[in-house]
């Protein structure tokens, strides 16, 4: 029951704390309903929003699992991110 925001905002934290920063985000929410499309810009804005990209560094994408599995089901939803992250100040 934490807001998703919250761990991002944690992340974000401790990424800069490592002195590296965030390049893209590349996400994929795999669920067979409902449809994500509607909301993907402002799922991408606020992404953004929290990680200090642009909306067009951050990429939202769904698919299904073509009703296999729990997912298929509708018992839930599985979520995968794909991160680019450089180091700021390389030695």
């Amino acid at each position: 029951n934490i807001d998703s925001k919250l761990l991002l905002k944690q992340t974000m934290q401790l990424i800069r704390q490592e002195n590296y920063s965030v390049v893209n985000i590349d996400c994929t929410v795999c669920l067979e309903a409902p449809k994500i499309k509607p909301h993907s810009e402002k799922m991408r804005e606020a992404i953004a929003s929290l990680t200090g990209l642009t909306p067009k560094d951050v990429s939202i994408k769904a698919t299904t699992t073509e009703q296999m599995g729990f997912v298929g089901r509708e018992e839930g939803l599985m979520a995968f991110a794909t991160v680019l992250v450089r180091e700021k100040n390389p030695k």
